[in-house]
């Protein structure tokens, strides 16, 4: 991307948006369609955890001439969904396993028919990880308006860590198959079997639904996934990071899908586990065990050699939500706030207007009130 005091053909700014919370960790306080007050309880598993805060749900899934025909009733597995928390009934009551098969099939289905590098113009709304914090996706979306009001990609890590991985997946592949063509999903690295199983996805299935059949049918779905987008052909976006296989954009619109993306070195697990090293150069192994790591001298040659401007990507916690690396050339994007009750971090989303000019919304955890404050850079 470029920045007001750069010579190029285009300028972008970057903003700084705290949004103002009350937070108590005790419940979420919501509102329904009608004004109905409505509570989601953090010690009770069908509910989504979460911090206090007023939340106006709109049910706008009936508004958008995108929106596809399919075998299964999505408007209406929506609606269940956006009302958990709004009845004495939670997912597992609302939500028949049956249903949940037949959404990643047409998921999957949706997945394979569009391409392994998805393309998009701006507007558009960047959000990174999630990892199962329902009512905090929830806030996302109303503070920065539930689909098709925005257009949204989501950078990969929905489930394992947090206690509603399947809440969020589901809302998520919901959302997918109403408005393709304006809301998109990324695969990450949590977003595979040999992850999954061991972080928190797995066990939720079998307890909350006594399935290992709704695991694997996810697991199938999940292998469909595209590993990155490109957002006006200048923002390159994937989950991880950067490879030494790569070498054009036609690569990544190239990748067979589906595929396990557990094979490293490859391509598919950079994009889903490589990171940026501060003070490195070049690729070197990745002290995760997995892909590699990669210096500023790699950000900046490959945004030559691709002709981009700015690489967002997701995968590692950052203090404030969003973090610059290699001269503002790349953004590592995080939105999951308290990320599983245990850090203090912030959650960030990135948009992209009009004219590429980027700007960041900061849901910042406290105890108390946050003002409302606005920082330019």
């Amino acid at each position: 991307m470029n920045f007001p005091d750069r010579d190029r053909s285009f300028q972008c700014r970057y903003t700084q948006k705290y949004t103002e919370n009350v937070f108590d960790m005790a419940r979420l306080e919501c509102f329904d369609p009608m004004g109905k007050p409505c509570v989601f309880d953090e010690d009770d598993e069908e509910n989504p955890d979460g911090n206090m805060y007023a939340l106006k749900i709109h049910f706008l899934f009936t508004a958008s001439q995108e929106m596809t025909k399919t075998a299964l009733d999505v408007p209406n597995l929506l609606q269940r969904m956006l009302s958990i928390g709004t009845t004495e009934k939670g997912m597992t009551k609302l939500v028949k396993e049956e249903e949940l098969v037949q959404l990643c099939v047409e998921a999957k289905d949706l997945f394979m028919s569009q391409a392994a590098l998805v393309e998009m113009n701006p507007p558009v709304r960047i959000c990174g990880d999630i990892h199962g914090q329902y009512g905090d996706l929830l806030r996302l979306f109303n503070q920065g308006g539930f689909p098709p009001a925005a257009n949204y990609l989501f950078l990969g890590d929905y489930v394992d860590r947090g206690k509603h991985n399947l809440e969020v997946i589901t809302l998520l592949f919901c959302y997918k198959l109403l408005y393709p063509k304006n809301f998109f999903l990324l695969r990450g690295n949590h977003e595979t079997s040999s992850v999954n199983r061991a972080y928190g996805f797995f066990e939720e299935c079998n307890r909350r639904y006594q399935s290992q059949r709704l695991w694997n049918t996810f697991q199938d779905t999940f292998n469909c996934m595209p590993l990155s987008g490109l957002v006006a052909d200048k923002i390159l976006c994937m989950h991880g990071g950067l490879s030494p296989f790569l070498k054009t954009l036609d690569q990544l619109r190239e990748i067979k899908r589906p595929t396990q993306a557990q094979t490293n070195p490859t391509l598919e697990v950079d994009l889903l586990w490589a990171d940026p090293v501060v003070g490195q150069s070049g690729f070197k192994a990745n002290i995760r065990g997995a892909s590699v790591g990669f210096g500023a001298d790699v950000v900046a040659a490959i945004c030559t050699e691709l002709n981009i401007d700015l690489i967002a990507r997701g995968h590692q916690v950052v203090q404030d939500g969003y973090e610059f690396f290699a001269k503002r050339k790349l953004v590592t994007i995080f939105s999951a706030p308290h990320y599983c009750g245990q850090f203090d971090n912030a959650a960030a989303v990135m948009t992209v207007d009009e004219h590429l000019t980027c700007s960041f919304e900061v849901y910042r955890p406290s105890v108390g009130k946050m003002l409302t404050k606005v920082t330019k850079c």
